[in-house]
């Protein structure tokens, strides 16, 4: 391989490295895929224009031209000549999908779905800097500049993800601009400024400074390059957007299929909606029941709590189904009422979430919506939002009796981890509050209502709109020294409280029950606007407290039944519970896998394949060769499956039993786990800690029970090999996966299923170790003939 040709190869391995960054930006890999053929053939024609030779501007031309063809074939063939010459319908769809790129990316939260648009950005922002890496690297032979351009492309994934990008991907496109540098040799360090300081010196010329020459260059490379990493991340567009905003111009971003939820923090937003000088109605409610002091209208729960602000955890975003799951933990013996309600939102109030009562076990509503299952809310998707929308929701009014609160049992660990969570920067007057307030308490029931009495009745707290928010993890405490807020504040600190007793909580941010209208409608103002506690109760369900004096209403099941008594009688039934026998649809006392399906249901049946029949004509050779043909384009379409069966039977084999195997089989069975779960949708976080990957799984794959604690059995033993003086060995860990696939199996579509068997995602692995492997064998090839690199002018 001659030196320029190892060098563009160089080139396009360092590009795909940096380009690995971005993958955590979208749910569907696919498009990386893509971009390493399109990017391949990029590298091909400038190694051939360069080989004619032709002058750069030339070679730089044709690649560019080259790239536009394969762009328009690939995303605008319809619009194009032929299917491949752009004209101007093409570029005008390319401006379109351009902006609905922009638009999304502005909507989204991470990892957002890989729409038309946002594929059209990532392929051709990949493409764009794979050409001015190869031009700087390979056409002027200036390796280091070309690491400007990567930089760029690492920032963009930087900016964007949240939190800032993995150290792995950080690592991988350091790797590729090394391996770049490495590629040039060592012999062309001395010229590292021939783009930024000028021109070389020539071999006979001395410097009085030595090696200051390129130490000085170096210095100007790093400081663009630390400018480019500090300013691209300012100008990316932000993913994030408020929260009830009072002006209506839509809050929050957006999703869509299979992205994720995230928000920043509401006080400010909250505290402006309840401050404004006219109450502007939001909504026009029409409830079938005459009661409607409980109408809480939710929007979205904040269940992350990172010590500065509550926000909705990252979560996977379905299709609306026709009827939602039943409610998580709510069991066939807790009393509850179907209601229906319809909605009307203002023409003004432009709401990303969609208000509704909760749990809502179905709506009925236009336009473009997806469904969160955890928190059950709807999210408008490609601009969709609540301006002047009419829907109705038919819910669950749950009526729980203080006895089935207070008899609760646990529930399942891995639940109670991720709804407890507090950081370590929460202060300590937090949990000594909680500990002192609930002192006495005989269950987690009791420590709860004791904490709404402290902060609505005992407690001395004022209700008080123009108190400042604050931030950091300093403000509940300031909340708990100063006694006076307003509802984010009561909420935010009564679910910090309860999460340190070990209760599961979180925060729901949405308005309480606004104001009985003469023709019996409800209208919801923007003072309506309202954050409360939602404490979790194995058997009810989440559960709706209220800690806010002189807000809302407080619960039933929470308020006291005898003089005197802050914990209601137990053995005196909730006076509005229904005698009544449930018609809900929740039938079953525990929600098994097949009812937390978040699909829906059962994906059609996909129409039978009609297979040919060749004619009987006697030319038996043209049939074998066709023959032939299928039978190795059916062996090399099951690759990807047979390459998985494969590893999956290597990785769950027979094993050691010794100490020393122990560490193998257990990183293997979690390898494999890990895997499964990517090729059924759920991608990997390098990034976690085998524990919060665990749990991760857990709660996308909606496993059940058993499955749940395969899941964390197989984490916990590579924790137990990664970190315990002495590893043991674990029995029983490929059982553990096989559970946990035939689990994950049962929880998806028949579509997920198909792909996952004969295209499973995990298979790009083959990619990157064949990347890794043509890496290794240009630099064994560099190392044998290092005398035979030719002169820098010299081409190749």
């Amino acid at each position: 391989m001659s030196g320029r040709a190892r060098l563009a190869l160089c080139a396009w391995v360092a590009t795909m490295l940096a380009a690995c960054a971005l993958l955590p930006l979208v749910e569907d890999v696919s498009w990386l895929l893509q971009v390493a053929f399109l990017l391949g053939v990029q590298t091909v024609v400038g190694a051939g224009a360069r080989r004619v030779p032709l002058a750069w501007p030339l070679t730089v031309a044709a690649q560019l031209l080259v790239t536009l063809v394969l762009m328009t074939l690939v995303f605008v063939r319809e619009q194009a000549f032929f299917g491949l010459i752009p004209g101007p319908d093409a570029f005008q769809q390319f401006g379109t999908l351009l902006q609905t790129g922009a638009d999304d990316v502005g909507r989204y939260a991470i990892p957002a779905p890989l729409s038309d648009g946002i594929r059209l950005m990532l392929v051709g922002g990949v493409l764009l800097i794979g050409l001015m890496v190869d031009t700087l690297a390979v056409t002027f032979r200036a390796a280091a500049p070309a690491g400007l351009p990567l930089l760029a492309l690492y920032s963009v994934a930087a900016g964007l993800a949240d939190g800032g990008g993995a150290w792995v991907w950080f690592l991988l496109a350091a790797a590729g601009y090394l391996m770049l540098l490495l590629a040039e040799g060592r012999d062309r360090l001395s010229q590292w400024g021939r783009v930024f300081g000028g021109a070389p010196r020539s071999p006979g010329e001395q410097s009085s400074g030595g090696a200051i020459a390129p130490v000085r260059t170096g210095r100007r490379i790093g400081a663009v390059a630390l400018g480019v990493a500090l300013v691209v991340p300012l100008a990316l567009p932000s993913l994030d957007g408020g929260l009830l905003d009072a002006t209506g111009t839509g809050v929050g971003p957006g999703s869509g299929g299979g992205g994720t939820i995230s928000a920043v923090n509401p006080l400010v937003s909250l505290r402006d909606s309840l401050n404004v000088d006219e109450d502007r109605q939001v909504m026009s409610v029409r409830n079938s029941t005459e009661d409607t002091q409980d109408l809480y209208l939710r929007i979205v729960s904040l269940d992350s709590f990172d010590g500065t602000a509550w926000k909705p955890s990252q979560r996977q975003i379905k299709d609306v189904p026709d009827t939602f799951p039943t409610p998580l933990g709510l069991s066939a013996d807790v009393r509850r009422t179907e209601i229906t309600t319809t909605i009307s939102a203002a023409d003004w109030y432009a709401q990303d979430w969609l208000p509704m009562p909760y749990p809502a076990t179905g709506v009925k509503i236009d336009g473009s919506w997806r469904f969160e299952p955890v928190g059950r809310t709807l999210v408008g998707d490609h601009g969709q939002n609540t301006r002047g929308v009419r829907y109705t929701v038919t819910s669950l009014d749950v009526q729980p009796t203080a006895e089935q609160l207070a008899e609760a049992p646990e529930p399942d660990p891995a639940l109670v981890r991720e709804f407890t969570q507090v950081p370590e920067s929460l202060p300590a007057i937090v949990a000594r509050t909680a500990r002192e307030v609930t002192a006495g308490s005989t269950n987690a029931y009791e420590q709860a209502v004791k904490l709404q009495d402290y902060f609505s009745v005992s407690g001395g707290f004022r209700y008080d709109t123009q108190v400042q928010v604050g931030s950091g993890s300093n403000a509940i405490a300031r909340f708990l020294r100063d006694k006076e807020g307003f509802c984010v504040h009561f909420s935010f600190a009564m679910a910090s409280m309860a999460r340190t007793l070990g209760i599961p909580a979180r925060v729901a941010v949405g308005f309480a029950p606004g104001t009985p209208e003469p023709d019996g409608t409800v209208s919801v103002g923007l003072r309506d606007a309202h954050a409360w506690p939602e404490l979790y109760f194995e058997g009810v369900g989440w559960t709706r407290f209220e800690p806010t004096p002189t807000r809302g209403s407080v619960p039933e099941y929470t308020q006291s039944q005898a003089p005197g008594s802050t914990i209601p009688d137990p053995e005196l039934p909730s006076q509005n519970a229904s005698v009544a026998p449930s018609d809900s649809a929740s039938a079953n006392e525990t929600c098994t896998a097949a009812q937390r399906r978040l699909d829906g249901g059962c994906a059609s049946e996909s129409a039978e394949v009609a297979l040919s029949q060749g004619d009987d004509s006697g030319w038996w050779s043209a049939a074998l060769g066709w023959t032939l043909g299928a039978l190795a384009l059916v062996g090399l379409l099951l690759l990807p499956m047979l390459w998985r069966l494969r590893i999956r039977a290597v990785r769950l084999g027979a094993h050691g039993r010794s100490e020393a195997d122990a560490a193998v089989h257990a990183l293997s069975a979690w390898q494999e786990l890990t895997d499964t779960a990517w090729d059924f949708g759920i991608s990997p976080e390098e990034s976690q800690t085998p524990r919060k990957a665990a749990a991760r799984i857990v709660r996308l794959g909606e496993l059940d029970p058993p499955a749940a604690e395969a899941v964390h059995r197989v984490a916990d033993a590579v924790e137990q090999v990664l970190y315990a003086p002495s590893p043991r060995p674990t029995a029983g860990l490929a059982e553990d996966v096989r559970r946990v696939t035939e689990a994950l199996r049962t929880t998806v579509s028949r579509g997920t299923r198909l792909r996952a068997m004969f295209a499973p995602r995990s298979t790009v692995r083959v990619v990157w170790a064949l990347s890794a492997h043509l890496t290794a064998l240009s630099e064994r090839a560099s190392a044998a003939r290092p005398n035979l690199r030719k002169p820098w002018g010299q081409h190749s």
